[in-house]
C-alpha cells in the first residue's frame, strides 16, 4: 500500500498526486516536491488516501520534504527577485518598444529559471529583451504568452457579482461559454451586462446551463400558453416572460 495526497501549485490550479512516502501530513501543510523543473513548493489539498501500487496509472513521485524555515526565506528571497525581474523587464519592454503586457514573473523554488507571462495581440520578437534578461539576472528565461482569461486567473480581482473571480478562486479549467448559454438562461444579451473583467462572457454562464439544457425537458423559458397568461385587471400591465420550474420533487 502506498499513500497519495494531491499536491496544488498555485491557488485554483491543477491537483497533482505524490506518494507522501513516510511523512505525516494533512491538508494545508506545505511541502516540497520533485517536479520536471527541480523542486517545486506546494500545498497539501487533498488527505492521504492508501491505494495498491497497481491502480497507480504511472510511477508517482514522492514527497522531497516538509517546508522548513529555510524554505520560507528562499521563498521570500524569490519574491524579491520576481518583483526585481518585473520592474526591469517593464522597463526594456518600453525601451525597446515592443507590443506587450507583462503582468507576472515567476521563479522556480531553486531560483534558476525566471518565467515573464505577458499577453499580446499577435506574435511577438522578444529575443533582444530575452538577451537583457540573461545578462541581467544570469538565469534561464522563460517568455509566456497566454490569453486574457488566464491573465484574470492569474491577477485575481472581483466580479460583477461583488464577489472574488471564480477562475482565481475554485476554477481549474475553462470551459467554452457561448452566447447560446446566456440566451437560453433568459439573460440579457447586453454584451457589458454578460462579460466578466477579462472582456469575455463570464465562466459562470455555464454553471446552470445544462439545469436549463436538459432539465424539465428543455421547456424553460417559453411562454406559457394564451389561456395560461395572467390577465391582469389594470390593462397597462403587460406579460413579459418568465421561468417556471414544473418538475415534481421527488
Amino acid at each position: 500500500m502506498i499513500k497519495v495526497i494531491g499536491i496544488r501549485f498555485k491557488p485554483a490550479g491543477k491537483i497533482y498526486h505524490f506518494n507522501c512516502g513516510a511523512y505525516v501530513l494533512k491538508v494545508g501543510d506545505k511541502v516540497l516536491v520533485e517536479t520536471e523543473h527541480g523542486l517545486g513548493f506546494g500545498v497539501v489539498t487533498t488527505p492521504p488516501v492508501a491505494i495498491e501500487p497497481d491502480q497507480c496509472r504511472h510511477p508517482l513521485k514522492k514527497i522531497y520534504r516538509p517546508v522548513t524555515e529555510e524554505d520560507i526565506q528562499q521563498l521570500e528571497a524569490n519574491m524579491a527577485i520576481e518583483n526585481e525581474a518585473y520592474q526591469y523587464c517593464s522597463e526594456s519592454i518600453k525601451t525597446l518598444g515592443l507590443e506587450m503586457n507583462l503582468f507576472a514573473v515567476e521563479s522556480n523554488f531553486e531560483g534558476s529559471k525566471l518565467t515573464f507571462f505577458f499577453t499580446a495581440d499577435g506574435r511577438v520578437d522578444f529575443r533582444k529583451l530575452v538577451k537583457l534578461l540573461v545578462k541581467q539576472f544570469r538565469s534561464k528565461i522563460e517568455m509566456r504568452q497566454v490569453g486574457i482569461r488566464n491573465q484574470a486567473k492569474m491577477c485575481g480581482g472581483i466580479g460583477r457579482c461583488g464577489r472574488q473571480l471564480c477562475c482565481s478562486c475554485f476554477l481549474t479549467k475553462f470551459d467554452p461559454v457561448t452566447i447560446k448559454m446566456a440566451k437560453k438562461q433568459g439573460l440579457s444579451l447586453n454584451p457589458t451586462k454578460i462579460s466578466g473583467v477579462c472582456g469575455r462572457l463570464m465562466c459562470c454562464l455555464t454553471f446552470e446551463y445544462n439545469y436549463y439544457e436538459k432539465g424539465n425537458g428543455g421547456r424553460y423559458n417559453k411562454d406559457p400558453r394564451p389561456e395560461e397568461k395572467p390577465q391582469p385587471e389594470n390593462k397597462n400591465h403587460k406579460h413579459a416572460n418568465h421561468t417556471q420550474n414544473t418538475e415534481k420533487p421527488k
